[in-house]
């Protein structure tokens, strides 16, 4: 059972005083039979007090405001995590049964919100391609696994192309982006084919295994599969999560699972710098870090583009 010991930093830091903010984490790594938070620490300027509570999806979210005039806004979280392995997903079932289950009433009620289909998949060229790769004669593990495949060797894995707000038209013009987007194509096409899918964020753990997105803030897709539940699915990587991903929350998409985001009274213009450190239990440290400034009308959003990559 690995161990890592995680510490993410988000620090925002203005030009003029803020006057006011009020924020909203995501720091509190799900909790279930296969990760188990050992110690968890969390110091944010100013000590505030921070509100816990439950969102629709399960996650904790804490919530603070400060009130005092400030020009930096540090938010520091150190983990330590452990880590089971998952068993390999039940795939024996027959694909028509399984389909069959999927595409019932009862699954398109229970799972409503993770079978979304967004207006990118009316594009013809997007059509076309899902038509030729949609085959029920596959299991919807295989066609999910198809269809991660896919993404993860047709598409470019490169930091600063997009942006948070980057649309998937966008994203499947440049093909290419980092985890966030590669889990967003995934996200599309698995509703077209009318599987359930949710976002997750959190962290990769690899150990220098070669995988992408080690020392920094992750996002993959669960995929609800007949006969397993929920199973992680990692396009950026193209595998199944196991033991090496630490789950911070899950969501429709993004919005739903940012790390930190919130408003401020103040000037529009600011700074902000993220960093995550994975250390593991023979000393090895991995660190990433981004920084970017920011113009804005007081509303600000921790980005996937630099802290989840």
């Amino acid at each position: 059972m690995p161990k890592f010991f995680i510490q993410h930093i988000t620090q925002y830091q203005y030009q003029q005083y803020a006057q006011y903010s009020a924020n909203r984490i995501l720091l509190y790594p799900l909790q279930d039979a296969f990760q188990e938070v050992i110690l968890h620490e969390l110091k944010v300027t100013a000590n505030p007090q921070i509100s816990i509570h439950k969102d629709y999806y399960g996650n904790d979210v804490g919530t603070f405001t400060l009130v005092e005039p400030h020009l930096t806004l540090t938010i520091d979280s150190s983990l330590e995590m452990q880590t089971r392995k998952r068993p390999e997903p039940d795939d024996s079932t027959t694909a028509e049964k399984q389909w069959k289950q999927l595409l019932n009433e009862d699954i398109a009620f229970r799972f409503n919100e993770f079978l979304q289909i967004d207006l990118f998949g009316k594009r013809s060229d997007v059509v076309t391609l899902f038509q030729q790769k949609m085959d029920q004669e596959l299991t919807p593990l295989q066609l999910t696994q198809h269809f991660a495949d896919f993404i993860y060797k047709q598409f470019t894995y490169v930091k600063g192309i997009t942006t948070v707000d980057s649309t998937l038209e966008e994203i499947w013009q440049h093909k290419s982006g980092v985890c966030q987007d590669f889990a967003h194509m995934l996200l599309a096409f698995l509703r077209m084919a009318r599987i359930p899918s949710r976002y997750v964020s959190g962290y990769i753990c690899p150990h220098l295994n070669g995988m992408r997105g080690e020392g920094a803030t992750h996002a993959w897709v669960e995929v609800y599969i007949p006969n397993n539940g929920w199973i992680g699915v990692d396009p950026t990587n193209n595998c199944i999560v196991s033991d090496t991903h630490v789950r911070l929350a899950v969501g429709r998409h993004f919005n739903d699972c940012s790390p930190v985001k919130g408003t401020y009274r103040g000037g529009a213009e600011h700074h902000l710098h993220v960093s995550v450190t994975v250390s593991y239990e023979d000393g090895l440290n991995m660190q990433g870090e981004a920084d970017v400034d920011f113009v804005s009308d007081g509303q600000r959003e921790q980005q996937f583009v630099q802290s989840q990559q």
